[in-house]
């Protein structure tokens, strides 16, 4: 694995430190008055959800990890086990329901998800960014509300609670965005 420098840690980068998997969170460069620069890098394990700042020096070195990513279909759920299958080899892979959070709802029959490996281990699912759904529940339009930006609450197919525009009404199909829990566009 390759090593690097600490002021060359970016966020999104996974490194190997004190034994485990860390994904860089959130990076300060700081410049004291006294002193050499530093890093200071916020990181989060990829196998329990601990959290951790350190502090990288330019002359530390830290191995940068590659994940393998591959495009797997979820199949179904039991037991709190998630069950998926890659699509060429026609393998299959349970994982914990929670390893989603709370997207977990936004994950639907047959969708195609990227599972990001480490060796033989699977550590990250990510769901497609846009996503299809249904809403189950909202208020009627009230004529005159159109002028403001405004938004009104509905509760999606899958309890999801989001703010749509008030032209939408019930039983309409939205596109919504997974990482922000927001409404995109009239599917």
């Amino acid at each position: 694995m390759p090593k690097i420098n600490g002021n060359e840690i970016r966020p999104g980068n996974v490194l190997e430190h004190e034994g485990g998997l860390w994904a860089a969170v959130k990076i300060d460069h700081v410049k004291p008055g006294k002193g050499g620069a530093f890093a200071q890098v916020e990181l989060k394990n990829l196998r329990d959800g601990r959290k951790l700042n350190e502090r990288f020096r330019s002359a530390d070195k830290v191995e940068r990890v590659t994940l393998e990513q591959k495009d797997q279909q979820f199949l179904f759920e039991a037991d709190e086990m998630l069950t998926f299958m890659d699509t060429q080899t026609y393998d299959q892979i349970a994982l914990p329901a929670d390893i989603l959070g709370d997207r977990r709802p936004f994950l639907q029959d047959g969708m195609t998800v990227k599972i990001e490996y480490y060796g033989d281990e699977a550590l990250n699912v990510t769901l497609p960014q846009k996503v299809v759904c249904k809403v189950a529940e909202t208020e009627p339009v009230v004529k005159g509300q159109t002028a403001a930006n405004s938004f009104k609450p509905a509760i999606l197919e899958n309890g999801v609670r989001v703010m749509i525009p008030p032209f939408v009404g019930q039983d309409e199909s939205i596109v919504v965005n997974t990482e922000i829990f927001e409404y995109v566009e009239r599917a």
